[in-house]
């Protein structure tokens, strides 16, 4: 069959038969002629052909054909295996967002089309680490440590992706130094931050810190959850806020916690048990799923409605903090998540063990607890006496010890409020009652 002069091209030949037909060829990666396996009606189907092989080379997805002539199947790429990942792998919902956010932004663009066995080079991983912004250290980190653990996978399937090691080792890039140091509030502070907050939001900063609840267990929290006879709190539910598919329209949904730790009952603080006597009474519903701290129109509250007031408390507490003397606006060091690190201190004064303190926090590893401990003001100074103690005689009766938490300057005009009869203090609600009754 004779053919006409072919034309050439930026990529590839095209030519028409005698026959009215069009042939395509190309010249491959390995230096071969290879032919299209049949004709094509028209010139625009043979130009869509060869622009087909030309992308597949630009991606690293070429592969030469069989000697029948058929392409052999296209290896493998991140994306595909990627997104198998993640419809197979159990994940709480927001996490399932976050990984898939980090997919779509940091990780697909780059990696998404490259065949998995070309990663046993791990000289793309570095390149494409060195270009994500070190200007955002945590999610740098994050996005590296969710390819790693893709990667991790892949080899366990090396006979369906080809890897037989994970191509992520650079390291320390996986953890990163917090941007934010926690500094526990004090009884002093936590004092003013309780009493600058509106009347119904007062119980939640006390069992935020003394209980050491997160914001999502506090705003699923409902009258059934709570028994002032036993003091007992139960935890078997949290709300958790998920991205916001609607302008303007918040998405929350209740579930239970990530590990069984985190279903739990946390005993009340006696100091506690008037505090909620009185919110029970003034700011909850009567029926028994009525939310102790529901939004104003009904339903669950808002982080962003709370911290209107939190901020406001914190400047009344003295945590708040401005960058220079031109930053007019500042912001504080503390959220209400740090209050659980006060309550893990607190708890550990007590002598609390590691593990009790693991059961209270609704932690189930000792790496989790151990970063909401922090020492407790003066407590070196407590040890080094201590610690004398062992050595010296005592020569006169032994002194009271100190107690490093009670002892603060914030109790001490608290204790002198007089209790009433068979109700323990309430350290932080009664005050109010009565300077104002006596203003």
């Amino acid at each position: 069959m004779g053919n006409s002069k072919g034309t050439k091209r930026g990529f590839g030949t095209i030519r028409q038969w005698r026959s009215k037909r069009w042939g395509a060829s190309y010249l491959g990666p390995d230096g071969i002629q290879y032919k299209a396996p049949s004709t094509f009606a028209a010139k625009i189907d043979a130009e869509a052909w060869l622009t087909d092989r030309r992308r597949e080379i630009d991606r690293n997805l070429w592969s030469p054909p069989s000697p029948d002539g058929e392409m052999r199947a296209k290896p493998m790429t991140f994306r595909q295996y990627a997104e198998g990942w993640m419809r197979h792998r159990e994940l709480a919902d927001r996490t399932r967002e976050d990984y898939q956010d980090w997919l779509d932004k940091h990780i697909l663009p780059t990696l998404g089309d490259v065949p998995m066995k070309l990663f046993e080079d791990r000289e793309l991983i570095d390149k494409w680490y060195k270009k994500l912004n070190p200007d955002t250290p945590t999610l740098r980190a994050r996005v590296y440590s969710l390819a790693s653990t893709i990667f991790n996978s892949a080899v366990d399937d090396k006979r369906k992706t080809g890897l037989t090691t994970n191509p992520c080792r650079i390291r320390g890039a996986t953890s990163v130094k917090a941007a934010h140091k926690v500094r526990p509030a004090d009884l002093a502070e936590l004092e003013v931050l309780t009493l600058t907050m509106p009347d119904r939001f007062q119980a939640m900063v006390l069992l935020a810190a003394w209980c050491a609840l997160r914001f999502g267990e506090l705003t699923e929290l409902r009258r059934k959850n709570v028994d002032l006879v036993r003091r007992k709190v139960w935890i078997n539910h949290g709300v958790v806020r998920l991205k916001s598919k609607t302008k303007g329209v918040a998405r929350r949904k209740v579930k239970k916690p990530k590990t069984e730790a985190g279903e739990r009952p946390v005993t009340l603080p006696p100091h506690l048990v008037p505090a909620l006597e009185d919110h029970l009474r003034d700011h909850v519903e009567p029926g028994m799923d009525a939310l102790l701290f529901p939004a104003a129109g009904g339903g669950h509250l808002a982080p962003s409605t709370f911290y209107r007031h939190w901020y406001r408390a914190c400047q009344a507490a003295g945590r708040w903090q401005y960058e220079d003397e031109n930053d007019k606006v500042g912001k504080t060091d503390l959220t209400l998540h740090d209050l659980r690190h006060t309550g893990a201190t607190l708890a550990a004064a007590t002598g609390a063990t590691l593990a009790g303190l693991m059961e209270r926090l609704g932690h189930s590893t000792h790496q989790a607890a151990m970063r909401y401990q922090h020492a407790a003001a003066n407590s070196d100074e407590a040890i080094a006496q201590g610690l004398s103690s062992f050595v010296t005689p005592p020569s006169s009766p032994t002194p009271e010890p100190i107690n490093r938490v009670s002892r603060r300057r914030s109790v001490r005009p608290i204790q002198q409020v007089p209790r009433r009869r068979g109700h323990p203090v309430n350290r932080i609600s009664r005050i109010t009652t009565r300077s104002s009754n006596s203003a």
